[in-house]
């Protein structure tokens, strides 16, 4: 697995930058414009729950692209503190869209999805 400090990581997304367009090495995959960031890193791909340059976690989309990202979908440690149903969903959720039929009636929610040409609120 390649390491990259923060300074090295920024360099080598410059170098990348500096190349002008880069043809998508996985025409039809769905992450391809992903992939071809990580051959271009030479980052192993994997689908692991964990970021794919050492601390930081790389996210790509097409510039003519709608579509949303999502930076991760996984419950915090140490999930004995039950932080998210008894604080942060208190806090910051809803009631689930399917309370009360697929789930109990107090279920609550919380979803976080940006887009890459806005702020999210």
């Amino acid at each position: 697995m390649k390491i990259f400090t923060k300074e090295e990581l920024i360099n080598e997304l410059k170098k990348i930058k500096d190349k002008g367009l880069v043809k998508n090495a996985r025409p039809g995959n769905v992450g391809g414009v992903g992939n071809t960031l990580e051959d271009l890193l030479g980052i192993e791909e994997n689908n692991l729950p964990i970021p794919n340059a050492a601390e930081w976690e790389l996210k790509c989309q097409r510039g003519n692209s709608s579509s949303l990202t999502t930076l991760f979908h996984m419950e915090p440690s140490p999930r004995a503190l039950k932080f998210v149903p008894q604080i942060f969903l208190l806090k910051y959720g809803w009631p689930h869209k399917e309370a009360g039929s697929k789930y109990s009636e107090n279920e609550m929610s919380f979803r976080q999805t940006i887009g890459g040409h806005s702020r999210s609120d």
